[in-house]
């Protein structure tokens, strides 16, 4: 291929991902899917190899890309197959996160796979949001081992019905599933439709031509890192069980073209949830050099293929079963991205940021008794600042990129009113380049409420980097009492929870 046959044949292959996509958020009926954005859909060729992915969540898919090999090469598949699974140590990455995968054959022979991951905000928890300070798998819902849904395009309704079964609201969940089986019909068709246009040979070309080019990319990315060993340490606040200050410990060994990314040293697998099978590790880790990467790097195997992960098993970062995990995707993922970044910081201080706000401040809720309901959302926060500007106020950063729910969803669909959605201003760390404020949201509940919080950055500050200063440290209050960072309890009508989420670090000394 040559370079414009390249870049179209990569371009189509994202269409196919972006079209998944709008199937899946339009047809969805959650909010959590819906409103907030919260899935991510993606192609890969026929051993698990990512091939594309849109734009969505990038610890969906930093942790699809990691465990699809092994997912795929399990079993023999069949035209019109549909597998299901949410398995954190099967190639999920927590019970809210279900993932549909789908093979694509033409003429007989299978070329690849579709698969979509959408977060669903209940899974069966006791706890309602399905995001519980828990301590072990089970606690956190039903645990969905790779299964036929759809066995040669027949359903199998026992599986299907036990899963919605399990939930609270059986028709919204019925919905949501069904949208996600419809993403992957599209992509099926589609993908189907380019391998037959373009020939099975052609098509396999144009995969190896794709990823000899991200790899040379990244290749010219990772040699531009000066050989050395570079360390760094961050910390968790806790882990909801009454562990505090959990190092997460990176050593980075750069040689030319390769990189190794070292964990050891890190927090041993915890009692709490913020443990992480190693897929979500490797997420992290992964969207930190793509960071790095030109824009137009692909998004496929070759842009990471010289990117070697060691983690020891049976530390918090590659925890073994039946460690609990649900924060471990959504909080202990963006202080492994902090960690990266700080330890590459030191060899290219003026391409890397200060930390953000380091918390996707998750936010569960819902109620235990009739008429039951259930919601989670993920709040931004601040940016951290660089030396090419500061640091945007009130946004999702790093492993997370899904919306806000609006004022209006939020009250139209549940017992709640929202009092106050605005900037944390001067929350920022001061520098020539300050960080991003976060942002404060406050709720009244108008029901009583089952409610969760599982947050960082309320011990340790987000940190400046080249003598910037660190960021405000985020706070959690019911009523102006201060709570901690990771907490169930049970909200009266009338009471009010206010989560200030943390400001981003600066870049060098304000002048």
């Amino acid at each position: 291929m040559d370079a414009i046959e390249l870049s179209l044949f990569a371009s189509r292959m994202e269409a196919v991902c972006e079209e998944m996509g709008a199937v899946l958020q339009r047809a969805a009926l959650s909010p959590n899917i819906r409103d907030r954005l919260d899935f991510s859909c993606a192609v890969f060729d026929a051993e698990g190899a990512l091939c594309a992915q849109a734009a969505h969540i990038p610890v969906h898919l930093g942790s699809m890309a990691y465990a699809m090999g092994d997912i795929v090469g399990a079993r023999d598949w069949r035209e019109g197959d549909v597998l299901i699974l949410n398995d954190p140590f099967l190639g999920g990455t927590h019970l809210p996160d279900v993932t549909l995968v789908s093979p694509v054959f033409v003429a007989g022979h299978c070329t690849g796979f579709v698969a979509n991951r959408a977060h669903h905000a209940d899974i069966g928890c006791e706890s309602p949001g399905s995001m519980p300070v828990s301590r072990r798998l089970e606690e956190e819902g039903l645990v969905i081992a790779p299964t036929l849904v759809v066995d040669a395009g027949e359903p199998v309704s026992e599986t299907f019905e036990g899963i919605i079964g399990a939930t609270r609201s059986p028709h919204q969940s019925r919905g949501d599933f069904a949208a996600q089986l419809s993403a992957n019909r599209v992509g099926v068709q589609r993908l189907a439709e380019l391998v037959s246009r373009m020939g099975a040979g052609q098509y396999e070309d144009g995969l190896t031509a794709l990823n000899g080019y991200a790899r040379r990319l990244a290749g010219d990315t990772l040699a531009g890192i000066p050989d050395g060993d570079y360390s760094f340490t961050d910390w968790l606040d806790d882990d909801g069980a009454g562990n505090r200050d959990l190092p997460v410990r990176v050593r980075i060994r750069s040689r030319g073209a390769h990189v190794t990314v070292d964990f050891e040293g890190s927090a041993a697998q915890t009692e709490g949830n913020v443990n992480c099978p190693l897929s979500v590790t490797a997420a992290a880790v992964i969207y930190v050099f793509r960071c790095l990467m030109p824009d137009t790097t692909p998004a496929c195997a070759g842009s990471f293929a010289d990117i070697e992960l060691q983690v020891p098993e049976g530390c918090m970062l590659n925890a073994r079963r039946p460690a609990a995990v649900a924060a471990g995707n959504v909080e202990t993922s963006g202080r492994v991205v902090d960690a990266v970044m700080g330890a590459l910081a030191r060899a290219l201080p003026d391409q890397l940021a200060a930390a953000s706000h380091g918390s996707m401040n998750n936010l569960a809720m819902g109620a235990l008794e009739a008429p039951l309901w259930d919601y989670y959302e993920t709040m931004g926060g601040g940016m951290g600042a660089g030396a090419e500007g500061g640091g945007l106020d009130a946004v999702q950063t790093h492993m997370t990129n899904t919306l806000n729910t609006p004022v209006e969803v939020l009250e139209m669909n549940f017992p709640l009113r929202v009092h106050r959605y605005c900037i944390r201003r001067g929350s920022g760390g001061q520098g020539l380049r300050r960080g991003g404020d976060g942002i404060v949201r406050e709720l009244e509940f108008l029901r009583e409420t089952s409610v969760t919080l599982l947050t960082e950055r309320r011990r340790h500050a987000p940190w400046g980097l080249a003598g910037g200063a660190d960021g405000t440290r985020g706070e959690n209050h019911l009523d102006g009492k201060v709570l901690p960072p990771k907490i169930q309890l049970r909200a009266q009508p009338g009471q009010r929870l206010t989560i200030a989420s943390a400001g981003g670090g600066g870049w060098k000394p304000a002048q």
